[in-house]
């Protein structure tokens, strides 16, 4: 049997509103990730490939990115392109972040 707009309305009023979902992951979930590429980044043994190496720069970078946009960090690591300039705004947007208190 169809519900009465009544019934709908009264239904409807009783419905907490939905969640507000954050557009992005959970900074503690970046961290983490962060913490665990940054890792995994330095412990490359010399004979390790350069895709893998590749791989690893790129993903720490997307993490950085992630971390940035859910603190409002301004950064230029989408624009530059690699070499010691690309690092440097690393170690520029790291040290941001950690003077915003996330642990890299």
């Amino acid at each position: 049997m169809p519900f009465s707009l009544v019934e709908a309305l009264r239904r409807l009023r009783f419905q907490s509103p939905p969640a507000r979902v954050s557009p992005h992951r959970p900074i503690e979930r970046i961290a983490a990730d962060l913490r665990r590429v940054r890792r995994a980044r330095a412990c490359f043994e010399p004979g390790a490939s350069a895709v893998k190496k590749i791989a690893a720069r790129q993903a720490y970078d997307a993490l950085l990115v992630q971390a940035c946009k859910a603190l409002d960090v301004e950064h230029r690591l989408l624009v530059l392109p690699e070499g010691m300039d690309r690092e440097i705004e690393r170690i520029r947007v790291e040290e941001r972040l950690r003077d915003l208190g996330l642990s890299v």
